[in-house]
C-alpha cells in the first residue's frame, strides 16, 4: 500500500501555482468461475491497475454564491463533477479529469498533462473544489482477509463444481442448475491531494451464488441462493445450495394471485433492493440536481415512528464499508431518518458546497476511471423485535414476496412510483401458503414508508449498498388475475 500512496503524492507535488490536483490510485485482482453441467464453463482471472487525476485551475478570487442549507449523512457511488483547490471563486474554477490503466510513471506523467489540459476546456463552477481534511478520525476498520490469496485456483474451481453437484442432487424436483459461480476480488487504493488529503484502504471479498431449475410435469420454477464474505473460508455453500432449492420448489404450481389490496411482507433480499433506490434519493447530489422525492423535506415526517435509516460505511459487516470515501475523507455513522423525521442527505464535496453545508464523508467512484459523486454505502434499517416468523404470524393474511422485477423501470427515485412484478406465496392465517406468481404490485415510496407495519430483527448484510431485513407493508395494491 505504500508504494500506492507515495506514487499518488508524487502525482500531486507536481502542482504548478493556481493548480490543485487530487490522485487517486488502484490496484485489484478479481477471479470468477461458472460451473454448469458438471464442467467449468468459463473461469477468469485478471489483475488491473491505474490512476485517476483531477486538476483544478483556480478562478479569479469572488464570492461564490451558496444555496439552501442542510444536514447530512452517508456514501454511495456515482460521476461527480470532479473537485478543486482553495476558497471560493467569483469566476469559478475549472476542473479536468483523465485517467489510465497503468501505474508506469510515463503514463501517469502523460494522464497529469491530459488533466490539466481537459481542465483549460472545462465551464468554469464556483463549486467545484478539492475536499479537504475535516479532522474526523477514520476508525480502525481491516476489511483484508489475511487468507485470502491462500486458496488455490484448483479450491475455487472445486468449491463452484461442489455447490452444483449439491443443488442438482438435493431434491429430486430440480432439473437443472443453471449455473453455479464463485467469485471473489481484492482491491487497495490510495488517494492524495494538495489540500492534505492522504489516505489509504483495501478489501477483500468473495462470495458463492446458485441458480436452480426445479420442475413438475409442465411446471418449471427458478430460485437462487447464495453465500457472501471476505474470503473463501467465510462462504457457507451448505446455506446457497440450501436457500436455491427452497425457493425453487416453493413456487411449482405457482399462480396469478386476485387483484385488491393487501398487507404484503417483503423478503429481506427485496428489501435491500428496494432500500437501495430509496437510498439512491436521499443522496445530496440527487436531491441538488431535483432528482429526489425527499427534496426539501429535511425535518418533516417522512416515515413510519419505527423507522430509523442509516447510512454506516463504518460497519464491517457491510461488503461495502471503508475506512475513507472517494476524496479520503473519514468515513462515518450517517442518520438519514430518525424516528420517522427525515435529518438529512449524503454528501461529497461538491455536492455539498452546491446544498450550503459540509461533505459527510460520503463520495464514493466506480474505480480510477471515474469522478466521486455523493451516494450511500452500508444503509440499515434499526432492525425491530420479532423475526419473520412472528412477522407473519402477526400479519395474519397477505402476500410474502420473495423476488421482484422491474425494479429499474417501475421505481421511480424523482417521484416514488412504486410498480414491480413479484412472485411469492399467499399467507393464510399466518403461514405461507399457495405460491403465486404475475402480481404486480403498486404504491407508492412516500405511502410504504408511512404504511410499515413491522421491521423484522433478521437483518442480513448481502452485496451492495443496503442490508436486508423482512418488513411488512399494509394496503398494497395487487393485480393479478
Amino acid at each position: 500500500m505504500s508504494e500506492l500512496l507515495d506514487l499518488a503524492v508524487k502525482v500531486v507535488e507536481a502542482a504548478g501555482p493556481g493548480e490543485g490536483i487530487e490522485a487517486y490510485v488502484a490496484r485489484g485482482h478479481d477471479t470468477d468461475v461458472r460451473a454448469y453441467n458438471g464442467q467449468v464453463e468459463s473461469l477468469a482471472s485478471a489483475s488491473s491497475a491505474g490512476v485517476g487525476i483531477r486538476v483544478v485551475l483556480a478562478g479569479r478570487p469572488g464570492a461564490a454564491a451558496r444555496h439552501g442549507a442542510g444536514a447530512g449523512a452517508g456514501a454511495g457511488a456515482g460521476a461527480g463533477d470532479g473537485a478543486g483547490a482553495g476558497a471560493d471563486a467569483g469566476e469559478g474554477n475549472r476542473v479536468g479529469f483523465a485517467w489510465a490503466g497503468s501505474l508506469d510513471p510515463a503514463v501517469v506523467e502523460a494522464t497529469l498533462k491530459e488533466a490539466r489540459d481537459n481542465a483549460t476546456f472545462a465551464t468554469p463552477d464556483p463549486h467545484v473544489v478539492l475536499a479537504e481534511p475535516d479532522g474526523v478520525v477514520p476508525v480502525e476498520l481491516d476489511l483484508w482477509h489475511p487468507h485470502f490469496a491462500d486458496a488455490t485456483t484448483d479450491e475455487k474451481v472445486e468449491l463452484a463444481l461442489a455447490l452444483e453437484r449439491q443443488v442438482r442432487g438435493a431434491d429430486r424436483r430440480i432439473r437443472q442448475v443453471d449455473s453455479a459461480d464463485y467469485g471473489d476480488g481484492s482491491v487497495e487504493v490510495a488517494i492524495a491531494s494538495t489540500t492534505g488529503i492522504r489516505a489509504t484502504t483495501r478489501r477483500t471479498t468473495a462470495y458463492l451464488s446458485v441458480s436452480a431449475i426445479a420442475g413438475e410435469g409442465a411446471d418449471s420454477q427458478t430460485g437462487s441462493g447464495f453465500t457472501v464474505g471476505r474470503a473463501l473460508a467465510d462462504l457457507d455453500p451448505d446455506r446457497a445450495a440450501a436457500d436455491a432449492v427452497e425457493r425453487a420448489v416453493r413456487m411449482l404450481g405457482a399462480r396469478k394471485a386476485r387483484s385488491g389490496r393487501s398487507t404484503v411482507v417483503f423478503d429481506p433480499r427485496v428489501v435491500s433492493t428496494v432500500l437501495s433506490v430509496v437510498a439512491g434519493a436521499l443522496s445530496g447530489e440527487a436531491v441538488v440536481k431535483g432528482r429526489s422525492f425527499f427534496a426539501e423535506r429535511v425535518g418533516e415526517t417522512v416515515a413510519a415512528e419505527p423507522v430509523t435509516l442509516v447510512d454506516d460505511p463504518t460497519d464491517r459487516r457491510a461488503f461495502s464499508a471503508a475506512r475513507y470515501d472517494a476524496e479520503g475523507l473519514a468515513t462515518r455513522r450517517n442518520v438519514l431518518i430518525e424516528g420517522g423525521v427525515l435529518r438529512g442527505f449524503v454528501f461529497d464535496t461538491v455536492a455539498a458546497r452546491r446544498y450550503g453545508t459540509a461533505s459527510t464523508g460520503s463520495a464514493v467512484r466506480g474505480g480510477y476511471a471515474g469522478t466521486p459523486g455523493a451516494g450511500c454505502r452500508a444503509v440499515q434499517l434499526a432492525p425491530g423485535d420479532l423475526d419473520q416468523e412472528a412477522i407473519l404470524a402477526a400479519v395474519g393474511d397477505g402476500l410474502y414476496v420473495q423476488s421482484i422485477t422491474g425494479v429499474h423501470s417501475g421505481v421511480n427515485p424523482v417521484s416514488g412510483d412504486f410498480s414491480v412484478g413479484a412472485e411469492g406465496l399467499l399467507l393464510r392465517d399466518g403461514a405461507l401458503a399457495e405460491p403465486v406468481r404475475e402480481v404486480t404490485v403498486a404504491s407508492t415510496l412516500q405511502r410504504m414508508l408511512q404504511s410499515l407495519l413491522h421491521i423484522g430483527s433478521d437483518v442480513e448484510w448481502l452485496p451492495g449498498v443496503a442490508a436486508g431485513v423482512t418488513l411488512a407493508v399494509g394496503d398494497m395494491q395487487l393485480s393479478g388475475s
